[in-house]
């Protein structure tokens, strides 16, 4: 079984098993941790101290419940942070491809990444802010150039999983062609809350994990790993070919289908593909402005990722939108820690 932890700014902490607290109207359960004692301070020093986690979880504290808790972000930073895109068939059809799809990664800025409760805050300049549930791997070894990574190999490579959100500025990526400054800009990577340290045979149940993004509690965004075109072991190979990761960078696996950003009608694509660049993009950003699917300011984006039996489980992400940037500290959401139930 994996085992989650997550990270406070007074260290990190490990999720102990399930438990049922009296002080909770109706025996409701309640997901607690209890403190790891480590001298960890960045993602890959507490990957390299996973004795310390093991100890924590078996020392018989009766742990904090992680509501109490103000939870940051798994992954540290700085830290490189690699996207793959188009990695969904269901995303796929929703961005109009057809035939086979090339496989392609981008970069993001570790300055985007932000904690679990932490606002999305959209720039000024940003009109059309999007939403991608991402499954993140988090390495927690060398990935050297020219490596060939198996599926058996995985465990070799891969420590653990994030929920994460590659949150985008579709005007400025699609009238720029820019990938890097429209998943860039700071909060555009809400990642956690728990990072889920797996055993070498959790690596088996990956395609059953499901993620689930929902917005204002309306399900956006509902598949599994099964709709995955590249896959991560063939994703690590490919990313070899050019680009290196170390213990503790991220990952981010591609999004399923549901954002709010979806190809036109093919005979209007064609009329826009004769059109000077200026006109087009005005016109289709024009018809977007109809579309109530992308992110506002006082939106709540809710994102889970667990398998059906809870055997690997993330947690839950409750993520605000505001327009403020002075106002982070309040707009922070409370994690809740709240898990699936197996089914």
């Amino acid at each position: 079984m994996s085992t989650d932890v997550l990270r406070t700014a007074d260290g990190w902490w490990v999720i102990l098993p399930r438990s049922l607290d009296s002080a909770r109207a109706g025996g409701t359960p309640v997901d607690r941790a209890v403190p790891v004692h480590t001298k960890a301070v960045t993602t890959a020093e507490l990957i390299a101290d996973r004795d310390a986690v093991r100890e924590a979880a078996l020392a018989g504290d009766p742990g904090t419940p992680v509501a109490d808790l103000d939870v940051l972000s798994p992954v540290t930073t700085p830290c490189r942070v690699v996207a793959q895109m188009v990695n969904y068939r269901s995303h796929a059809r929703d961005s109009g491809f057809t035939g086979d799809i090339p496989p392609a990664f981008f970069r993001k800025a570790s300055g985007s990444v932000s904690g679990p409760g932490d606002a999305v805050v959209r720039p000024s300049h940003v009109k059309f802010l999007d939403y991608e549930i991402e499954l993140g791997l988090v390495m927690g070894a060398p990935l050297p150039i020219g490596a060939v990574v198996e599926e058996r190999d995985l465990p070799s490579y891969v420590a653990g999983l994030v929920i994460t959100n590659d949150v985008s500025a579709r005007d400025v990526q699609l009238t720029k062609t820019q990938f890097y400054e429209s998943k860039s800009y700071p909060t555009f990577t809400p990642t956690g809350p728990y990072l889920a340290l797996l055993e070498p045979e959790d690596f088996t149940h990956l395609l059953d994990l499901r993620l689930r993004l929902s917005v204002n509690g309306e399900l956006r965004q509902d598949r599994t790993l099964s709709d995955m075109i590249v896959r991560p072991a063939q994703a690590l190979t490919l990313l070899a070919r050019f680009q290196t990761l170390d213990p503790g960078d991220l990952l981010l696996t591609g999004t399923p289908g549901g954002t709010a950003l979806k190809a036109p009608p093919k005979p209007v694509e064609k009329i826009g593909a004769l059109l000077p660049p200026p006109v087009k993009w005005k016109a289709f950003f024009k018809s977007q402005a109809k579309n109530p699917h992308y992110l506002r300011s006082g939106d709540v984006i809710t994102a889970t990722i667990a398998t059906p039996d809870g055997r690997i489980d993330l947690g839950e992400q409750r993520t605000p939108v505001t327009d403020t940037q002075t106002d982070l500290g309040p707009q922070r959401t409370p994690v809740t820690g709240a898990r699936q139930d197996p089914k």
